[in-house]
């Protein structure tokens, strides 16, 4: 045999063989990336505190400085017994002056008791409570995805799009690109 036809054929079997070997880790070699099939973001509710504050009227009653109400009472007595003293004559004018004073005595008591009662003023105030602003924070993603003919799913912390790529063993690659 000729020393070309030789090397020819060697050669030959080489292209072949390596031509073969190409084809053969293409088709054994798996995908690139895993296809999405569906992502759903997972939201946690994060509570947020916050002071809330609003002035308010607000309703004192002044201090009374008369807490026996002697005065009203003094008043009410001396101004009965004067209207007592006017009614009747003799006998029953004492008596009427004697019920003039207590009358108008519980009556002055109760007089200035209800005007010191009422004797208030108004002020604002500040009045502030702790309320919750709730707002919503994606923490991950649900990730459906196909590879290789086989349905399956993975958590992640970003959503990956529409494809998740996959290493040469053939798992999916998970962390940043």
């Amino acid at each position: 045999m000729n020393k070309s036809l030789l090397t020819g054929a060697v050669l030959g079997a080489v292209v072949v063989t390596a031509g073969g070997a190409f084809a053969t880790y293409s088709l054994v070699k798996g995908p690139d990336s895993a296809q999405v099939l569906a992502v759903e973001p997972i939201n946690q509710q994060i509570k947020t505190p916050r002071q809330e504050c609003k002035e308010v009227a607000v309703t004192h009653r002044r201090a009374v400085k008369d807490q026996h109400q002697i005065v009203g009472s003094v008043l009410g007595a001396v101004a009965g017994g004067l209207l007592g003293n006017q009614i009747g004559g003799g006998h029953g004018k004492t008596l009427a002056t004697v019920a003039g004073a207590a009358g108008g005595g519980y009556a002055g008591n109760k007089v200035q008791e209800n005007m010191q009662n009422n004797d208030t003023y108004t002020t604002n105030e500040t009045r502030c409570n702790t309320v919750n602003d709730i707002s919503d924070k994606t923490v991950g993603y649900n990730v459906k995805y196909q590879l290789n003919g086989k349905v399956g799913q993975v958590r992640m912390d970003r959503d990956p799009g529409g494809s998740i790529p996959v290493d040469k063993q053939g798992q999916l690659v998970l962390g940043q690109n």
